[in-house]
């Protein structure tokens, strides 16, 4: 892996974990979209996250 520039560091500065490498939100992994949430908080919205326990609402999918 390439190291980063101080300038690239300080940009991703909340997304490094304690071995300074870009570390996403658990479901944030494994979703195919670019919106991707830091580690160290818990999801507060995603619009293009449905979860399939959500039985009996009426979302509207912004797929």
């Amino acid at each position: 892996m390439a190291r980063m520039g101080k300038k690239e560091k300080r940009l991703w500065v909340f997304f490094l974990n304690d071995k300074n490498r870009i570390q996403y939100n658990d479901q944030c992994k494994k979703c195919v979209h670019d919106c991707k949430q830091r580690f160290r908080c818990w999801i507060v919205w995603c619009g293009k996250y449905h979860s399939k326990r959500s039985k009996g609402r009426n979302l509207i999918r912004l797929f």
